[in-house]
Parts: structure tokens; sequence; C-alpha cells
């Protein structure tokens, strides 16, 4: 006999009553109650409600209506236990054979429902540590749905890599385990486990800020993000779970009433702050001095068509390349059902302007989610999205640009025309002119949909088979015209390029959850899972145009034809799981979870990593002994641990690989190929070890809950590049570098601990409600492989990896003052007269050397905080959201331009207090035209700040009002977003990291796209 259906036959077996088995005729049926179930307060039905009488296991569900019947042997009267997610626990006596019973809400935090994985589970039954962002941060306006994360959940560190419209995010939970492998979680839409995976819908033309993946979806559609963080939680999602796990459930229909939803919302960005800079005539002085100290004559360059001002106030160019940019979103949502069936549809349009002159991002997205109760047992459902967003994209350097061009140089020449060519030295001769003309755009089409079935065997036995799929299109566009100074040399430059990636979903799980004897829960739920991605790309390029007029869309009319390229990229993963979830009689709780996954990624023999983990817990206050504890309304103790892994690398890693090299021969240009990466068959899972221990109280009937944690990750056998030696040959033959290769080495380590307290400090007709979350992490990196001690990924870069230092430390010169005229000159510049930048001579040997007189000074964030308070009184709301990022470090590359004073770009304010003879007592070296930066602690800042995120106040119509003018509500606001800002920092905003993905370079401000604040003006009407 089939296996399957022996396992089945045999939980059938044991979830029967035993009179079923018992010798002798069947028993009589004495009583058959009809009844209803209600929620009290709006006297709606409540579906799916469990009546149990009280002391046996008979019981019954609710249907759609809130309707119930039961049969029983019992006689009347007995007691019924009444039970629903979300709502008090009754008992009612029986006592006729009709009854109408109403349940109350329970507003307590322990009696939500929270998505776990492949699945749902009471928060009261939780073992282990999974935080949801609350109502309150929720509903924000927002691009993405990372930005919801931020100070919302205590562990969690969203940094903005980028201010471009749509821009890239960067999200850790519980700290960075990584080093060179992704390090970003996991999210689950819908129950589609995805990656955000830049490389998957980038096509790799446009040049500048990525888009963020995650932007194509409509936040408005969400209605609940629990994020899953320690091993307990997440080991369900096994080689994808070290790194914490977002699960995004969206909006669906509703069987009690059908409404229609219009949302929309109006406002103004600009950039949070600008920085301070020389006009014109400071320049020109300035120029002059670097000049005169260096032993050379000040002279202009000669200029035609335009004149170089040297005495007025010359060019703004951040006045010229910002600008206050406007943003909309509008959101149409239906909801509608039956007994059978729920339906949920959206669309949304949103365009976001930027705060640089150019660059934009739009979005048209639609949702539909369906679920329909086919039969008694059968259940089917559905959720889709689609979208399309498209975006201007900031060139690359272009902030850089705008900073550091003189503003003695016009943007116009005197005949209306931009000014093409620059007498000085930056990546564009003139900013606005590349800003206002170059193309730069990049499009997606995104479709993200699964389809499951679940089918229920017998009471609490059910069957789900899923098949998704995320298809992702992205094309782009970019274009160099002729009118540029950097797209002239060629004539003309156009790139078109196309990537198209395919990722299907299979999932079989089997679910059993069961109450037995009044005191025994069980929930279990194994299966078998499958996912496939492909991706294609291609690029094709030209240059060489007669005009501008045709840009990217004909390439044959360029008479320089480059290279085109074409690529495919693909990866599996086949994957076994179960979990178990067992409590007993509310008070000891056991969960036990496996998963197994098998990865394309790795080598032979290495494909297949295990991970299991274990969880404990106790609700203390179900004992008996607690009722004698006072203002103590509920208490759980949790402990758990685990292993996750990390599987985020590129495909191919294990294999060797060739690259292709076009060489002469004969005369003639012909193709090769040499060996480029050496294979790797033993290449394998990232592994995270992690030990949680929480505690969950709550105070005063629920008016206080309190959630902490303290946990322990250890992550060893790192997926870490390394560098191959030339000598093997190996080598790149363009650069003469040695190629580099993953491998299993090395370990990071993260403590840290979490606070979570929400509190409703005022109920009644006034009610203030009060969220507080904290956290504090340490990071440290534990080894980097045999003989190895550290790895510093650039010499012209500050950052560096050491063993027993956090991720994103610094190596740097220490400063030491400025050289004086009875003091040795001890510095790396040509510049060793009086005046001069000075530098500690760490080791003594009279010379300033990379080997021996550099520091690492450590960037470790000290806690990160936030704190919502919420307001609300006869219709008006008011929220106001604080966030703060405390002790972490920024290397202030902008900074270390600005403070250059060579004479050739523009320069800081703080130059004005620059070194003279005249002026010695100033820590602003002389001007002077060495044209090199010299890494030092002197721009290292700290990058703690204080800010107040959000603050909303809004106005909902009364109820009898609305409904007289044919509305369900109206509630009309307005919104501040990013409003003020408290730091040290000089730079644009402490919030940046322009690393993007890479974790050792973290914390370095190198000309990113600034953040902005907003503000907006918002509408909601339900129909």
């Amino acid at each position: 006999m089939n296996k399957s259906l022996i396992f089945l036959l045999w939980v059938w077996v044991l979830t029967q009553p035993s009179s079923l088995f018992a010798q002798g005729t069947a028993p009589v049926i004495n009583a058959t109650l009809n009844g209803k179930v209600l929620d009290a307060k709006t006297k709606e039905p409540l579906i799916g409600a469990t009546i149990q009488i009280k002391g046996i296991t008979n019981g019954a569900s609710t249907d759609a209506n809130g309707k119930f019947t039961l049969k029983t042997a019992q006689t009347l009267p007995f007691t019924l236990i009444v039970t629903y997610v979300g709502y008090k626990t009754r008992e009612v006596a029986a006592v006729s054979n009709t009854i109408d019973i109403e349940l109350d809400e329970n507003l307590g935090q322990l009696s939500e429902v929270v998505v776990v994985g492949y699945g749902t589970v009471k928060r009261s039954d939780i073992t282990g540590s999974i935080a949801s962002v609350p109502l309150e941060i929720k509903s924000q306006p927002v691009v993405s749905l990372e930005r919801l994360l931020q100070g919302s959940i205590a562990g969690v560190t969203v940094t903005q890599t980028s201010g471009q419209p749509g821009g890239g995010v960067s999200v850790q939970v519980r700290g960075s385990n990584s080093i060179t492998a992704g390090s970003d979680p996991l999210y689950v839409i819908d129950g589609f486990p995805i990656n955000n995976d830049y490389g998957v819908s980038d096509a790799g033309v446009t040049d500048g800020p990525k888009i963020n993946p995650l932007s194509s979806l409509n936040t408005a559609d969400i209605e609940s993000i629990d994020v899953l963080k320690d091993a307990s939680a997440t080991a369900i999602y096994g080689s994808r779970g070290a790194n914490g796990v977002v699960i995004i459930t969206t909006k669906g229909g509703s069987a009690k009433k059908s409404s229609i939803s219009y949302d929309a919302y109006f406002g103004q960005q600009q950039v949070i702050r600008t920085l301070p800079l020389l006009n014109a005539r400071e320049w020109w002085l300035l120029r002059k001095d670097a000049a005169t100290n260096s032993g050379k004559t000040p002279t202009l360059p000669s200029v035609s068509g335009y004149t170089l001002d040297t005495t007025g106030a010359g060019t703004d160019w951040q006045a010229a390349g910002f600008r206050k940019a406007a943003q909309q979103s509008h959101s149409l949502s239906i909801s509608s059902g039956s007994d059978k069936t729920r339906l949920g549809i959206s669309f949304n349009y949103f365009k976001q302007d930027g705060v640089l002159q150019n660059t934009d991002f739009k979005r048209i997205s639609a949702r539909v989610n369906i679920d329909h109760n086919y039969s008694k047992n059968l259940r089917l459902s559905a959720s889709i999205t689609g979208s399309n967003t498209k975006a201007n994209v900031a060139p690359a350097a272009i902030v850089g640009a705008l900073i550091l061009t003189p503003p003695a140089l016009p943007v116009y020449q005197d005949n209306g025309t931009f000014v093409k060519n620059s007498p000085f030295e930056t990546v564009y001769a003139n900013p606005i002119n590349s800003l206002m003309n170059q193309i730069n755009q990049t499009s997606t089409n995104r479709f993200l949909g699964n389809f499951s079935a679940e089918y229920t065997f017998i009471e609490g036995l059910k069957a789900k088979v899923l098949v998704g799929a995320d298809v992702v299109d992205n094309k782009q566009n970019r274009y160099l015209p002729i009118s540029t100074y950097e797209g002239s040399a060629l004539n003309g430059d156009a790139l078109v390029g196309s990537i198209f990636t395919t990722n299907w979903l299979n999932e079989n799980t089997l679910s059993y959850d069961k109450h037995f004897g009044g005191k025994h829960a069980l929930n279990t739920v194994v299966g078998f899972t499958a996912q496939q991605s492909k991706t294609r790309g291609s690029v094709a390029e030209a240059a060489g145009f007669t005009s501008d007029a045709l840009t990217f869309n004909n390439l044959g009319t360029g008479i320089t034809n480059r290279t085109p390229g074409s690529s495919a990229i693909d990866w599996s993963l086949a994957s076994y799981l179960g979990r178990i979830n067992y409590v007993y009689d509310d008070r000891y709780l056991f969960t036990a979870t496996f998963r197994a996954d098998g990865s394309s990624k790795f080598g032979d023999g290495n494909k297949w990593g295990y991970f299991p983990s274990a969880a404990v817990g106790w609700n203390i206050s179900n004992e008996k002994f607690f009722s004698e504890v006072r203002h103590v309304s509920s208490a759980k103790l949790r402990l758990s641990a685990g292993s996750t892994g990390n599987q985020n690398i590129p495909p191919y890693q294990s294999l060797a690989q060739l690259t292709y090299y076009p060489y002469n021969f004969s005369g003639a240009t012909v193709s090769g190929y040499a060996p480029s990466t050496v294979a790797n068959k033993n290449l394998s899972w990232e592994k995270t070890f992690q030990v949680d221990a929480g505690l969950d109280v709550g105070l005063l009937n629920e008016r206080i809950h309190l959630t902490a944690d303290y946990y322990y990750k250890k992550t060893t056998d790192l997926l870490l590049t390394r560098t191959v030696p030339g000598t093997s040959g190996l080598s790149d033959v363009y650069n003469g570098q040695g190629s580099t290769t993953y491998q299993n080495v090395g370990a990071v380590s993260n403590q840290g601990i979490e606070l979570n307290i929400n509190s409703r400090n005022i109920t009644g007709p006034f009610k203030w409600t009060t969220i507080l979350i904290y956290a504090k992490n340490t990071n440290k990196i534990l080894s980097l492989g045999d003989g190895v001690d550290q790895y510093i990924p650039s010499s012209s870069a500050p950052s560096i990896a050491k063993v027993g230092h956090p991720l994103g430390s610094f190596i740097v010169y220490q400063t030491d003052g400025l050289i004086q005229q009875d003091t040795k000159p001890l510095t790396p510049q040509a510049n060793n007269k009086p005046g001069g930048q000075q530098y500690k001579d760490l080791n003594g040997d009279g010379l300033i050397t990379q080997a021996g007189d550099r520091i690492v000074i450590d960037n470790q964030i000290k806690f990160t905080a936030g704190l919502t308070n919420t307001f609300s009184y006869k219709g008006f709301d008011l929220s106001v959201f604080f966030q703060a990022s405390v002790g972490g470090k920024l290397y202030n590359v902008n900074r270390a331009n600005l403070e250059l004073g060579t004479g050739y770009t523009n320069f800081s304010k703080v130059l004005l207090d620059r070194w003279t003879p005249t002026h010695t007592n100033t820590d602003v070296k002389a001007a002077y035209q060495d044209p090199a930066i010299t890494i030092s602690d002197r721009f290292i800042e700290d990058a703690t700040y204080y800010r107040l995120k959000n603050a909303s106040f809004g106005y909902t119509l009364p109820k009898a009002v609305s409904t007289r003018i044919g509305l369900q509500t109206l509630r009309v606001y307005v919104s501040a977003q990013n409003a003020a800002t408290w730091t040290k920092y000089t730079g644009f905003d402490p919030e940046v990291s322009s690393s993007g993905q890479s974790l050792i370079n973290r914390g370095v401000d190198d000309g990113v796209y600034p953040n902005n604040k907003s503000y907006l003006a918002g509408l909601s009407i339900t129909f």
C-alpha cells in the first residue's frame, strides 16, 4: 500500500473518538444544538469560530453566517467553550437546543495571529522571536516596503543607499553575518520567497544608482509585515534564513461587506540640506594661494564664448542642480465577497520627481487576490500582482560634480547654450548640461503571482499545493549626446540592454492542527518545495552619430560599432521541510523545525545543507500560582537555538570558468579563451548558528506589553572572495591582477539585545498609545581564514575587514596637527612646508607609510531606537514618529575632496579658515597644488542622528455624517517625513552609505544622491 495513504489512515485513526472503535451498537445522539457566534460589539457573524463541549473532544465550527450545528451524546445542560482568533475565549452554558453567543475582542497582544513560515500561529503560542510592523507605521506613505521597517522593528537596521526616487535600500536583521555574500533578508510576498536581487532586475546599462526591485510593490496593498529574527522562526526557510525573513501579506477580500476605497496624497520634497561652499571670489583667492604656495604664478585658463567670474558670487551649482520636487500617489481598491468567494482588487499610480533635475520614478500596478471555497473540503486561492516601473536615473558622480565644479564657471555660454567644455578638472565639464541632456532610463515590468489549492481530508488535516512565478523584464537605455563633453569625443554614445528573469516555485505541504482532550494542541507541517530561476540578458552599443536626434533608437546609424554582450544565468533549489508546534494546557510550548536544502550553486557532494532548530516556551501567566501576581496580566519565557544558512552568491562559483579574450595572430584579431577561475568542489553553505532568550510581559490588563530578547549569532564557513595569485595563471590579462574565487573561510559573530514596549497610556474618548523600540548589536570578525588577519579591498579606499573588529571599519592615517616652522614634517603629501597636514609616525621610523602608520578605527552603531506616539480624539488623530541611530561613523569622501585646497575644483567654506603665514592658529591646512587625498581620521565623522521620521495629523468624518453623504468613511490628513534631523555630521545626510550591497565598504559617503524631506496632504474615502 502507498506509504502516504498509510500515513493518512494512521492520522485519521488517531483523531477519531475512541467510541468509534468500541464494541456494541453506536451511541445514541441525545441532543442537537443550533447556534450562532457574533461579535459582541458589531453583532456581525464570526466565521470559523470553534465550539467545543467542555470535558470532551466533540465540537463544531461556524460557517460563513456564523452558524453552527452540534450533535452530541451529552444531555442538556452542558458547558460550551467558544474560541476565535483575536477574541476572548468564553465558557457558556447551553440549556436549550438553540443559543446565540457573543464574543468580546481581545485587545491583548498575545491574542494576535502572526504569519510564520508556511502557516500562522497565535502570538501566545510563539516560541521564536517574531515582530510585526505596527499599524501606526504601516500606514506611512513610502516608496518601498523596507522603509516601513526603519525604527519600527527592534534589531532591523535600514540604510538608504541612495535618495534616487525608487532607489536602493540596505536591510540587516540582527547585524551583518556575511562579508562578501548577500546580507539582506529573504522576503516572502504572499507565500512567494524572493531575494531582493538587483542582479536579476538591472540590465547593467544605466550609470548611477540602482532601482530597488521591491519598489514595484504598492505599499498601500500591504495587510501585514512580520519579521522572523531568530533561528526557531527562520530555520523553516533553511538556506535563506540566516539574514532574517520578512513576510508580507497583501490585502484580500471580505465576505462581510463590499467596499470601494480611494486613497490619494500629493506633496513636495526638497533636499534635506546643501553644503556650504566657496563663491567665485573666495574660490579665486584660494586658487591664487595654492599656486603661490606651490611656487607657481596664479593664472586663469583661457576660454571662449563665456567669461569666468572671479569677483562675484558666480554659479551656485547645487542651486542649479537641486529642486523642489512633486510627489503623488493614487490607489483604488475593491473588496467584496460572498459565503464562498472573497475578492480583493487594487490599482495604483505613483509618481515621484527627484530632488535632482531630470530624475524621477513612476509606478503603475494592479493586484488581484481571490479566495474561493469550492467545496466544504477544497479551498482555492490566487494572488496576482503586476506592475510597470520607469525611472530617469541620475548619472553616477553627478552629485560630486555639482559640489566640486568651480563657481567661476557659468552654466550657459553668452549665446544661451550650455557650456560644453570646461577648463577645470571635474568628472562632468558642465554637470547641469549632463544632468539635463544625458538619457539614463530604466523600465521594468514585473509579474508576481501564485495559485494554491488546499484540501481538508479530516478536521485539522490539510494538504496544500502552491504554484507561483516571479517574472521580471527590465529594459534600459543610455545615451551620451554630442552636445555634452562626455559624449562629444565619441560623437554620441548609445547603449540599450535588457534582462529577463523567470523564477518559478512549487510548494507541497501537509499540515495537521488539532486540539486533544482540552489540554493538548498540535500544529505540524511537512513539505517539499522546488524553485528555479533563469535569467537572460543582452547589451548592444554604438557610437559615432551624425546627430543626437535618434539618441539610442537606431544603433545602426553609429559608425563605431562596439562588441555586443549577452548572458545566461540559471540556478535551482530543492527543499524538504518540517515543523512541529506542541502546546500543553496553554502553558508549555515546544517547537522543532528542520529543513534540508539542495542548491545548484555549490560543488558536487556539498549541494545539500541541513538546518535544524528547537525552541521552548513557558506561559507563566497560565500557571495557577500566577493568579496571586498583581498588575502582571501575562508573562512568557522563550528559549530557542538553531542553524540557518546563506547561499546568496552568484551561480557557477564552484566551477572552473573560461573568459573570452581577443588576441592578435598574424596581424588578425582572433578569439581565444583562458581560465579565469579555479574549480572549488568543496564550496558549500555559509552557516549561522543562533541562540535566543526572550521574555514577553503584559502589565495592567495588557495596557503595557513588553518584549525583550537577547541573542548570539555565529556565522562560519563564510562565502568569502579570496584573491588567487597571478602566478596561478588565472590573471586578468587586462590589468594583471589575480582573479578571485569564493571559499568557505572565516567567521563573524553578532550579539545583542532588543526591547519593544507597547503602551496604551490613556483609553476612552481621548486615546494615547506609545511604541518604543531599542536595539543594540555588537558585530565582530572572528576569522578570515588560516594565516589571514585582514582584508583591504582597495588601497585607495578607507575600508578594511580585520579580525577582532566590526565589519565596515576604517584603516586610516592619524592626523597630528599642521606642520609648523619648528616641526619636522611627517607627511606622505607633496606639501611638506609649514601649513601642510602632519600625521603621526606610529612606528617611529621618521616616515609616514601605509604599512607602518595606519590605524584601524571601529565602525559600530551603539544602538538604534524608535518612538511612536499616537493620539486620537473625536475623529482627530495625531501620530509622531522619532527614529535614532547612535554611535555609527561615516567616512566623508565629499569632505575629503572639498578640503583638498588645490584650486582646481571648488571647496568647502571651511577653507576660509585655512593656514596662512599670518593665520597659524587653525586645523585647516594651507592651500597647495597637491592633487592627492590622504585617507585620514580627519574625514571620519560621527554619524549619530535623531530624526523626526514622520508626523501626521488627520481627521475622520463622523460615521453618522459620512453615511448621510453615501460614504462608509472619509479621512483627510497632512504628513511630514524627515521633517527635522539633529546630527553633527557635516555631509548631506547621516542616513547614507555608498556601498550598496557591499558590507566591507559600508559607512562611506561618496557623492551619494542625497535624501529628502517631504510634506504631503492626503485623502482616504471608502464607499
